[in-house]
């Protein structure tokens, strides 16, 4: 089972999120909470494979709360996905640095919040591509003519190849199918440039495509 908390200060967003989720036989909601606070306890004391956090809530933000849960060593295999109605870069920005390991706004389909649940459950991250572009391209535009060459200089050419394709928003499957490898020769690679790197988990392994120059803004 897929332990999931929700985190909104809103009664019927949590409902709706709560039938949602439980309508898929490998979910169980464990918690809720209104506040970022109680949203911090309850994950300390359910610890669940994912959380579901709002931005905006009394008594701690959910921005707040997520780097508090991030940076706890007990909560390593809990992951944050920040859900909010605020599709704002900045927000995205913070959620990121917060430890967040996706971004998705409430008017997701159902079925796309499902798939998000299980990509983070799987130690995968995402953020919803709307929000992938746009706050990429605003990191990209503020680069210097001389990117983080020296991040590049520890990865390999093949490895390159894979990070640049990962920062197109590419699966490790579509990457294989790209590049004429096997999926799991894929998921090394990305295993691999993540240690290297440092990266927590994909989301900045796709920052760091842009902030080393190997993807730019107009990609599809």
């Amino acid at each position: 089972m897929t332990g999931i908390f929700l985190a909104d200060d809103q009664a019927l967003v949590r409902g709706g999120f709560r039938a949602l989720l439980e309508s898929e036989a490998d979910f169980e909601v464990v918690g809720e909470a209104a506040s970022g606070r109680a949203a911090l306890d309850g994950v300390r004391r359910t610890r669940p494979d994912v959380v579901l956090m709002d931005i905006r809530m009394p008594d701690g933000d959910g921005l707040w709360a997520t780097g508090e849960i991030t940076a706890d060593p007990s909560l390593a295999h809990t992951h944050v996905v920040v859900v909010t109605t605020f599709e704002l870069d900045d927000y995205v920005a913070e959620a990121i640095r917060a430890g967040a390991s996706g971004f998705l706004v409430k008017d997701t389909e159902p079925v796309e919040l499902i798939r998000a649940v299980r990509v983070v459950a799987a130690g995968d991250a995402l953020l919803s591509p709307g929000v992938t572009r746009r706050l990429l391209a605003r990191m990209a535009s503020g680069l210097k003519e001389a990117p983080h060459s020296d991040q590049l200089a520890l990865l390999t050419e093949r490895e390159r190849e894979v990070l640049a394709l990962v920062g197109r928003g590419l699966s490790n499957d579509e990457i294989a199918a790209e590049l004429v490898l096997s999926p799991l020769t894929a998921k090394t690679h990305v295993s691999r440039m993540m240690s290297k790197l440092g990266a927590r988990d994909r989301v900045h392994l796709v920052v760091t495509a842009y902030e080393t120059g190997l993807v730019r803004p107009g990609w599809n």
